[in-house]
């Protein structure tokens, strides 16, 4: 140990040792080469080794971070302003605007009309009009009065004041006096006129309603037997018998209603016409018979499909309205008289008896409506 000590001690201290050494790494570089020169020569690949000492990476320091943290910031602002334009309103957006750039809204319009506070202003109608400081004489209600009882400080209810019977009078000689709660001759005459007027009132509203239910009553009968009395004659002829489901009678609030309907391969009218077919005409005829029957006023209407014309051709109005007319002559010809006919109404597609299929042929009809008498009086 000691031997070795020395051996490195004069190596570290004497320079002739150190130049020694490097003269020896030399030597033996220059031999490493020549061996890899002569290798190569003999066909050998040449090696070459490159030793690259890293160093450590230097702190590029954190101002990217800030810049791309702006930019998220203001990446998120800008989508939250287009998610706020699109679900506010005009009005919420100008009040918006409004809060952030205060203005005097009252000085750059008239009057304040459409302006805060409900157009409310000092000022009066006009452009820039400021009359605040002028004496305006208002005509107002005429004040009530009100008499006013005084207020007792004690708050007690008033009590009962005893009064005393004076000295008999001459009216009070002949008068007799009344018990308490014995009404006199002439209350007893008021009271019991009263109670019979109230009596024949009473019984005259009954006697009304009691009318009006009567005639309500017969005219339901008579209803219900016409109905039977067109279900026979229907039934009864053979070739009505056919079109007897293309006839639909019911009891409305208007009165009873006939309604005659076109079928799939039987129509009533003419395609696109107000000329009846010969069933129809024959239906019509029966239908008139029954109602003639009848007093009651009579109220045709004519419906259509949802099939439109032409543009600048007829309508659906005009072709119900002229079929409705051509079974009002049908009517008048069959026996109704003209006076009783209350109206003739062309509702075109407006009433459709089958709403899910607006163009089918039940649509297309006529209804011959028997309505309903005023009650008598």
């Amino acid at each position: 140990m000691g031997s070795a000590a020395g051996v490195f001690a004069a190596l570290s201290i004497s320079p002739r040792l150190t130049l020694r050494s490097e003269t020896a790494q030399a030597a033996r570089r220059r031999r490493w080469g020549a061996a890899l020169a002569k290798r190569g020569k003999s066909g050998g690949a040449t090696i070459v080794i490159k030793r690259i000492e890293e160093a450590g990476h230097a702190h590029h320091g954190g101002a990217w971070k800030v810049a791309y943290a702006d930019f998220v910031t203001a990446m998120m602002a800008f989508f939250l302003l287009m998610w706020l334009l699109n679900a506010t309103t005009e009005e919420q957006r100008r009040g918006l605007a409004d809060y952030f750039n205060p203005s005097m809204a009252l000085a750059s319009g008239q009057s304040g009309v459409g302006m805060p506070f409900g157009g409310t202003t000092p000022h009066s109608a006009g452009n820039m009009a400021a009359d605040t400081g002028s004496i305006r004489i208002e005509r107002g209600p005429r004040p009530t009065t009100q008499e006013l009882e005084e207020e007792d400080e004690s708050e007690r209810p008033a009590e009962p004041v005893t009064r005393l019977d004076g000295p008999p009078g001459e009216r009070d000689a002949q008068t007799p006096r009344l018990a308490d709660g014995e009404a006199g001759p002439a209350e007893g005459n008021r009271t019991s006129g009263g109670g019979a007027a109230a009596a024949r009132a009473e019984q005259s509203r009954e006697g009304e309603a009691g009318r009006i239910a009567e005639a309500a009553r017969k005219e339901q009968v008579s209803f219900e037997r016409t109905i039977d009395t067109l279900r026979e004659t229907f039934l009864a002829d053979p070739v009505l018998a056919e079109l007897a489901r293309q006839v639909l009678v019911e009891i409305s609030p208007e009165g009873l209603r006939i309604q005659l309907l076109e079928a799939d391969g039987q129509p009533m009218f003419s395609n696109g016409g107000a000329v009846p077919t010969e069933r129809a005409r024959l239906m019509i005829h029966r239908v008139a018979q029954a109602a003639a029957r009848l007093p009651n006023a009579i109220q045709v209407t004519g419906h259509t499909d949802s099939t439109p014309y032409r543009a600048g051709s007829r309508s659906n109005w005009d072709l119900s309205a002229e079929r409705a007319n051509a079974t009002r002559r049908l009517l008048t010809d069959a026996g109704v008289t003209e006076a009783r006919i209350h109206g003739v109404t062309g509702m075109a597609d407006r009433e459709p008896l089958l709403p899910q299929q607006p163009q089918a042929a039940g649509n297309r009809r006529v209804a011959i409506t028997l309505l309903r008498q005023e009650p008598p009086r």
